[in-house]
């Protein structure tokens, strides 16, 4: 049956964006362009829902051909409000090629534009629609990037205190030795002082060992966090370093779902935070992964995207930090910045509240598709 809410197309727009100024000195990113993959979903009755990835390593041509084959013809002609059910189907029936990778990231593109349309059906901006927790999120500026060197990174921090956050995220590992990265954690705590946290992420950078050893010196200089500091399949690894150090480990923006998550949910006392990343599973696994690590203790502190995930956090009672990186701010009609204080609010508009500047979608398009039954 035909209703309102009936999805009856799917349009892609893939984007290259240059970046502001030179490319983030991640040491792990080196493309001259944001690549940006963006999904329309549009319904009998009007509402379109729009979301979108930034996978940071390409593969925007991948995700469309995933797109097209494996996610639109289970998707159009559904209702938009099933998105549970859209859900279910979809990665059930994508588990023998999927179950993480390309097909998640299309997925999870689906859920969190239907959860948009859902929105704007409704009326209600989606932290609303799921039962509003707080008005407001702490926020940490996350892009005080390795390579800019030590003073680079002290100076980077200093102008997100200026705006008012109360926490920062510097990177270590990759580029030089550990001993380098525990100096640069001392000259970064001797420049802002106790009144600000300072997050630390190995981008899995370090082995077990070597982040023991390593985190032993670190934690004279009272961090907030360290961050995967080992790969994502190290489960082992993750619980070595959580039992040696006093600083505390988190984890999670390269695991799919709770599946993925389960063995820090079967030890939560060396997990006390988790970072899942919401192309990994879109709105929908990112709010069980909340309510499953609730009884645990542990909450919530997404990857990136915080004008998606400012939703997220605004509903749910385990809320820790959004990452602030501002490096998308000029993409959006009406971007979500911090305010004075160090926190951010969302959005009032209907479902996520988010549209890309015109411009933006006309001028950097390099490709996309009209997907229909």
């Amino acid at each position: 049956m035909t209703t309102a809410t009936t999805i009856v197309a799917l349009r892609s727009t893939l984007l290259q964006v240059p970046w502001k100024g030179k490319p983030p000195a991640a040491g792990i990113l080196s493309d001259p362009f944001r690549e940006i993959y963006v999904l329309e979903i549009e319904t009998q009755g009007g509402p379109t829902g729009m979301s979108y990835l930034m996978p940071l390593r390409g593969g925007l041509h991948t995700i469309d051909a995933c797109m097209a084959e494996l996610v639109a013809p289970r998707v159009i002609g559904r209702d938009a409000t099933e998105i549970e059910g859209i859900w279910q189907t979809l990665y059930k029936n994508n588990f023998w090629l999927g179950r993480m990778g390309v097909t998640m990231f299309a997925q999870s593109a689906v859920d969190m534009a239907l959860w948009d349309v859902v929105g704007k059906r409704a009326g209600l901006p989606l932290f609303r629609l799921w039962g509003a927790a707080r008005a407001e999120v702490p926020a940490y500026g996350s892009g005080c990037f390795r390579g800019l060197g030590r003073d680079g990174m002290i100076a980077r921090a200093q102008e997100f205190t200026a705006m008012g956050l109360k926490a920062i995220k510097m990177q270590v590992a990759h580029l030089r030795p550990w001993r380098e990265d525990v100096l640069n954690v001392k000259a970064m705590r001797d420049a802002l002082g106790g009144g600000v946290e300072i997050m630390i992420d190995v981008n899995m950078g370090w082995d077990a060992d070597t982040a023991i050893q390593a985190g032993h010196r670190i934690d004279e200089y009272d961090p907030y966090w360290l961050e995967e500091p080992v790969v994502a399949e190290d489960f082992s690894g993750y619980k070595r370093i959580a039992a040696a150090l006093k600083t505390r480990i988190v984890g999670g923006e390269s695991h799919f779902g709770r599946n993925d998550l389960r063995p820090f949910f079967e030890a939560p006392h060396s997990i006390p935070i988790l970072q899942p990343d919401p192309m990994r599973g879109g709105y929908t696994e990112l709010r069980k992964i909340a309510a499953a690590a609730e009884p645990w203790g542990i909450r919530i502190a997404p990857h990136l995207f915080h004008e998606q995930m400012v939703h997220l956090l605004a509903s749910i009672p385990n809320a820790n930090y959004l990452e602030y990186m501002d490096w998308n701010d000029d993409l959006w009609i009406e971007p979500v910045l911090p305010t004075r204080d160090g926190t951010m609010a969302p959005p009032e508009r209907p479902g996520h509240g988010l549209a890309f500047r015109p411009e933006v979608l006309k001028d950097f398009r390099i490709g996309g598709q009209t997907m229909k039954g």
